[in-house]
């Protein structure tokens, strides 16, 4: 519905562009704002690319039984980013594929709180998360305070490709003006779309070599940023689908839960370190041994 003062005929070409643009700005999250108090908490459970909807079933599954046992594992969690293959939320619509998992997390956050950061997959929101559920989202990066170690958390796409095709896309994707063109297709139309062109929003390579040098890019990243930003004691990325953790001699650490679809994969930090583990469907976490780091 246009505003009172709009009509359609009075809207000059291009001028329906401009109205959405303008729309999908406003609904944008004030930078660096947080629905939480200063500390967030002080055990994080950490999780990210679930890739539901292209998952198999077991997946979303595994999930949910997570998310149920997240409150023993963590007093506070992060999803940090591509949680689904594709999420895309209308003002008055969701996709259907996630509603369980988006139920579930609507009763998680009634018990504490939840950090969510948009990856390659599901980066466009429109205030579902954080106005609906209560939700901290943050399509790109989000910090706040474990105790008194501040953790940054960023999904880690369009940082470190080496191919220009990887990062035109990505520029592509990121612009505002693709998902409000996006946003005018009926729901329907849109997300068999998106089926059809999930395989470039992402690499999907299972080649061992490709995967080890995405992950070692990743951290020499992640080293530079956290040499340039000293006041990040933990660096939380995903992406790479690659599990890692790397301890600085000062302390401080950057962290890839890895994948949750590749062995319900995920982490967990306090202010004086961080545990890659693996949820099993008894509800028992175990500890993964920390990889070798990439050379």
């Amino acid at each position: 519905m246009l505003p009172s003062h709009v009509s359609g005929a009075s809207l000059e070409p291009l001028g329906w562009l401009r109205l959405a643009l303008s729309a999908e700005l406003r609904l944008r999250p004030a930078k660096g704002r947080s629905i939480f108090g200063a500390v967030l908490g002080h055990s994080l459970v950490i999780v990210s690319d679930a890739h539901l909807g292209v998952a198999s079933s077991d997946v979303e599954a595994g999930l949910l039984d997570f998310l149920d046992a997240v409150p023993t594992l963590g007093d506070c969690l992060l999803i940090n980013g591509d949680l689904f293959d594709f999420w895309f939320t209308y003002s008055r619509v969701i996709p259907r594929r996630g509603f369980h998992v988006a139920a579930a997390l609507a009763r998680l956050r009634r018990r504490l709180p939840i950090v969510m950061v948009g990856g390659n997959h599901d980066r466009w929101d429109r205030g579902f998360w954080q106005r609906d559920l209560e939700v901290d989202f943050n399509p790109l990066r989000a910090t706040f305070q474990l105790g008194r170690r501040t953790v940054t958390a960023i999904h880690g796409d369009g940082l470190a490709e080496p191919r220009w095709q990887a990062r035109l896309i990505h520029g592509v994707i990121q612009h505002p003006a693709t998902a409000a063109v996006y946003r005018f297709l009926h729901p329907d139309l849109g997300l068999r779309l998106v089926d059809l062109l999930s395989p470039m929003l992402g690499d999907h390579t299972a080649e061992k070599s490709k995967l080890a040098r995405a992950a070692a890019r990743q951290r020499q990243w992640a080293e530079r940023l956290l040499a340039n930003e000293p006041d990040i004691g933990l660096l939380v990325m995903a992406h790479t689908h690659q599990a890692a953790l790397s301890t600085s001699p000062n302390g401080r650490q950057y962290l890839n839960p890895g994948a949750w679809f590749d062995g319900f994969r995920y982490a967990v930090a306090t202010e004086d370190g961080a545990e890659l583990c693996e949820f099993s469907l008894n509800r028992v976490a175990r500890p993964r041994p920390s990889p070798v780091a990439p050379r």
